[in-house]
């Protein structure tokens, strides 16, 4: 049975990137490049984009008041993020190196690519950064987290749990007693 599911989480894996070559190519059809990290788009497009842009006045009073008024209790979850930010840090170069863990790459989760894009307004590239520093930041936590959890208790929940990170799958079947010993063993074995 672990076979099978362990082949099913490989067939998603394949699908996934999959899915990645044919975003790719879709990504082709708005004529961007990167080069050293910075998106460039051809001069026509860059000249629509430009055209599309709404100016920051206009946005503003466009805006609902409650939107405008809840705006502060959004941003105030930046303290939060900064403070988780500083702790995974910390986290991983203290104790990674003590568990022969891989350090997880920040910048491989949290991007701020939005700002080459012209058609947005200033506050407009603000909010965008925002939500790639947060969702960045979360996912990140995910997988500092979830190779924690590899090293520590690999070991599936009873319940069937939404949203599982990508290494859930290679942990062992609730109730193995049996694999988690010899897991313990190879583990302990391999930190000595």
């Amino acid at each position: 049975m672990r076979d099978r599911v362990v082949a099913l989480a490989e067939r998603i894996r394949e699908l996934e990137a999959d899915l990645e070559q044919e975003l790719e190519s879709r990504r082709k059809l708005f004529s961007y490049n990167m080069e050293q990290r910075k998106i460039g788009f051809a001069r026509d497009i860059e000249r629509q984009h430009k055209a599309l842009k709404q100016k920051l006045v206009l946005y503003i009073a466009g805006a609902r008041p409650l939107v405008v008024l809840t705006a502060p209790i959004i941003y105030s979850g930046l303290v939060p993020f900064i403070l988780l930010d500083l702790f995974l840090t910390l986290y991983q170069v203290t104790c990674f190196p003590i568990y022969r863990i891989k350090a997880v790459k920040r910048a491989d989760y949290i991007a701020f690519d939005r700002k080459y894009l012209s058609y947005l307004n200033g506050l407009e590239k603000l909010n965008c950064m925002y939500c790639s520093y947060g969702n960045g930041l979360l996912a990140y936590a995910v997988e500092v987290a979830a190779q924690t959890e590899k090293y520590w208790c690999p070991i599936k929940h009873a319940k069937r749990m939404p949203g599982v990170h990508r290494h859930y799958p290679e942990f062992l079947e609730y109730g193995d007693a049996e694999g988690y010993r010899q897991k313990q063993e190879l583990s302990h074995h391999d930190s000595k």
